[in-house]
């Protein structure tokens, strides 16, 4: 009879490790994705990370602006490494950092008039390029920033005495 409750308990033991490690990884939130497709773990992103990067930024419009326009520029050389053409791809775009200025996740979604494309693709450029890119801020929290990006920036081209 103990033979047989350990062999029980055991089996229950391992069940519930079992389930809880499903249960975990299937909550886990993909680090780059579409609006639309993980909705609940969308509203999540944006109930947990309620900083903007602008409040960051102590709420200077061109140091906010600067931050958005080089990641999109380093965004852009990013691609050029990976032999990835984001030209004519136009988004919404939605960027979460962490405390650190590590990228946490990107959500995006193509405007109408965005180039046809497999954005299959795009969401795994975007995975590379998360991967070796980090904002110089820091802050208290996890923070975010909503805009739209357009590929290419022109960002590089513009002379530093009209910025």
């Amino acid at each position: 009879m103990k033979v047989l409750n350990k062999h029980i308990i055991k089996s229950f033991i391992f069940s519930f490790a079992c389930f809880c490690a499903i249960s975990a990884s299937a909550q886990e939130v993909p680090r780059v994705f579409m609006i639309g497709e993980n909705e609940k773990e969308y509203e999540a992103l944006v109930g947990d990370c309620q900083s903007i990067l602008l409040s960051v930024c102590n709420n200077s419009m061109d140091t906010a602006y600067d931050k958005w326009s080089t990641m999109l520029s380093d965004m852009e050389k990013h691609a050029e490494k990976a032999q990835f053409d984001l030209k004519g791809i136009k988004i919404w775009i939605n960027v979460f950092w962490n405390p650190d200025g590590t990228v946490k996740n990107i959500v995006y979604y193509p405007k109408p008039n965005s180039r046809n494309m497999d954005f299959s693709e795009l969401t795994s450029f975007m995975y590379g390029f998360i991967g070796d890119y980090q904002i110089d801020l820091a802050y208290n929290d996890c923070f975010s920033h909503y805009g739209s990006a357009s590929f290419p920036t022109f960002a590089k081209g513009i002379p530093a005495q009209e910025k």
